[in-house]
């Protein structure tokens, strides 16, 4: 296929944006996780946990690891349909159009304008941006599959597919509202139902965008990075239609124990158990690839971060619908552990794929190696230590946190007062923020190392143009 240049500066685009919101995110973490211990962090509003904790979920969620699929899906796009992007001056403002939605919603969430709704936070105006953001990239990407070379529709193919509907009806069913001015809207659901529909899209934004296209990623770039074909592409498929069938049915099971009716509960519990199936079918997938040829985790650096990543994976698909049930759901909500259940997806499964992919692509589209391989490992256990004493850490605080919460006397009353259980978790607090703090230093110098692979590459191409002449 004859590369594009004009496409392939898109990717790159998107691969530098991811960087930098995932700095600015981290950063906004670390203060975040000091001011837990530390409350004069809180020094004016803008700062105040409010409003920086909407900062980072959505700088991270929304600024680096959509960036990263973005970046991941025009690379692979183009490889599994063998065709350039279709509309290469269309994904150009894509990529101009998104960092601008970024920066504006940073700036209103830390104005204090916010919808008071899960990863939907932005009011009406920036909806509005985001949702012809989406449709921009959608027509790039059904426009390519539609001139596709290859007719074989492979299993990350699939994924994106799959992203790309599926989060335009989410985001726009969940964002519906009325506009009060330009800076205030109300959803046009109410009570029971706003929070029923709110979880609907909660926690399918999670699968849809935390899931689905970091799949595709794996699925694509592990079998590149080994030399070897995928264990099974009849498995993936069903794994791919089971998740995709079941995973949006699970929203509820955010609401256990509330006013929603108990047969949605049940429903959501029961799919919930349901989807460690094809999520296992994924991770069994990618270690059967691996048969016979695990070396390649010490002697390949990138294996490294496809399989403890789809570990990680694996993991959280466990531990995430055993936590719906009722009875885990009335230990465990609320506390410190779901913090660590969510951290261990995203500082684990997500920003694991989405660097090892972007470490392969950089080279791939210079023409290089990396920069320094021993970085790159350096990378690696950093942000795999500062991730388990975060994640690890928190377990344990929300087991101790609910246990106190529900400890009573014999007379009936409670054991502690909430000030003593809060005061009692400030030293598993400061142990996160020096696991945030070592993660960061990992994600440093992976940054460093993803700039100088660019740089490195820029200079041989001079050297060779030089000789040349």
């Amino acid at each position: 296929m004859r590369e594009s240049v004009q496409d392939y500066s898109v990717v790159r685009g998107f691969a530098y944006s991811a960087l930098f919101w995932l700095v600015i995110g981290l950063v906004v973490g670390l203060w975040l996780a000091a001011e837990m211990f530390y409350p004069k962090l809180n020094l004016t509003p803008w700062l105040s946990f409010g409003r920086l904790r909407v900062v980072h979920t959505n700088g991270l969620a929304f600024g680096f690891a959509l960036a990263g699929i973005f970046s991941c899906t025009y690379y692979m796009l183009q490889r599994l349909t063998r065709t350039p992007i279709v509309f290469p001056r269309l994904a150009k403002f894509h990529l101009y159009l998104f960092n601008a939605a970024i920066a504006l919603a940073a700036l209103s969430l830390f104005a204090g304008m916010n919808t008071s709704k899960e990863y939907a936070e932005l009011e009406w105006p920036l909806d509005v941006v985001v949702v012809i953001m989406w449709v921009v990239f959608a027509v790039n990407v059904f426009a390519t599959l539609a001139r596709r070379r290859e007719k074989q529709m492979y299993i990350s193919l699939w994924y994106i597919i799959a992203m790309t509907v599926t989060v335009a009806v989410l985001y726009i069913v969940n964002n519906l509202s009325v506009p009060v001015n330009l800076f205030k809207s109300y959803p046009i659901y109410a009570g029971v139902n706003d929070a029923n529909v709110q979880w609907w899209y909660g926690h399918n934004a999670v699968g849809f965008v935390f899931t689905v296209p970091i799949l595709a990623m794996f699925y694509y770039f592990l079998p590149k990075t080994v030399n070897l074909p995928i264990y099974s592409h009849r498995l993936s498929i069903i794994s791919f239609w089971s998740l995709v069938f079941a995973y949006l049915w699970t929203g509820a099971h955010h609401l256990m124990l509330t006013p929603v009716p108990e047969w949605i509960q049940t429903v959501a519990i029961a799919f919930s158990i349901f989807l460690i199936a094809p999520s296992w079918g994924s991770v069994v997938n990618g270690y059967y690839t691996m048969r016979g040829n695990w070396e390649l985790m010490k002697t390949n650096y990138l294996t490294k971060f496809f399989i403890v990543g789809i570990t990680f994976y694996g993991l959280q698909t466990i531990q995430g619908p055993t936590q719906g049930l009722r009875t885990l759901t009335a230990f465990f909500h609320y506390t410190d552990y779901v913090v660590g259940h969510v951290h261990m997806g995203t500082m684990g499964w997500v920003t694991m794929i989405i660097s090892a992919a972007l470490y392969y692509m950089i080279q791939e589209m210079n023409k290089t190696e990396v920069f320094s391989v021993r970085l790159a490992n350096l990378h690696f256990y950093l942000i795999l230590a500062g991730q388990l004493l975060y994640t690890v850490t928190m377990w344990i605080a929300g087991i101790q946190q609910g246990a106190m919460w529900k400890a009573t006397n014999p007379d009936g009353s409670l054991t502690y007062s909430f000030i003593e259980t809060v005061a009692s978790l400030y030293p598993y607090w400061k142990i996160r923020f020096a696991g945030g703090l070592v993660y960061f230093l990992g994600i440093v110098v992976f940054i460093y190392n993803f700039i100088m692979t660019g740089r490195a590459s820029k200079r041989t191409a001079l050297d060779a143009g030089m000789k040349t002449a």
